[in-house]
């Protein structure tokens, strides 16, 4: 990043009693500046540029389900990991999207500090918004490390939040398919 944030960085380690000159912190404030950096990537990338590359005609127009989309965050309050999954699901509407882009745009929206409830709504909505589908579902299940490590220190305790759209909310058979197949135990399907 720059010597700005290892600056910041070292005036923390001071603040907290520590030497950022001794052996082990030495390269500490470097350290941080890239894992910053790498960590919120996501603010230098555009999800409907990921997914515009890999559009397709299709004439399929059933649902279409990538899940256990594994992925980290930091919430924006503490500053502190979410770790969880995340399952997506669309109704293709003429068109369908390459399905790694489907990851990368969780990707982008995750390394962001966060709120799950608002990165859930923001994979949904660059999904909707861009390749238009019948419908778009999405479940977010994380780990709060503000919740375990801190706070109210409830060690394992996950949160769930999701956003439907088009047919996955009107539809309660299809709302129901797709949380079916979510629920589903996991393992090979092949």
């Amino acid at each position: 990043m720059n010597i700005e944030f290892e600056n910041a960085v070292k005036k923390i380690l001071e603040l907290v009693g520590e030497d950022p000159s001794r052996e082990g912190l030495l390269k500490t404030p470097s350290r941080v500046a890239k894992s910053f950096e790498f960590l919120t990537q996501g603010y230098h990338q555009d999800p409907k540029e990921v997914l515009n590359n890999a559009l397709f005609s299709s004439s399929n127009d059933e649902m279409v389900v990538v899940r256990d989309i594994e992925f980290y965050s930091m919430c924006e309050h503490h500053i502190l990991p979410i770790i969880g999954r995340v399952h997506v699901a669309y109704i293709p509407n003429g068109k369908v999207v390459g399905l790694s882009k489907i990851p990368r745009v969780v990707n982008i929206f995750a390394r962001r500090l966060q709120i799950q409830e608002q990165m859930t709504e923001q994979i949904a909505d660059a999904i909707s918004d861009t390749i238009n589908p019948k419908g778009v579902a999405v479940v977010v299940d994380a780990r709060h490390m503000c919740m375990e490590m801190r706070g109210v220190e409830k060690i394992n305790s996950t949160t769930v939040s999701s956003a439907l759209r088009g047919l996955f909310k009107s539809d309660d058979r299809t709302r129901k398919e797709f949380f079916d197949i979510i629920n589903s135990p996991q393992g090979k399907s092949y």
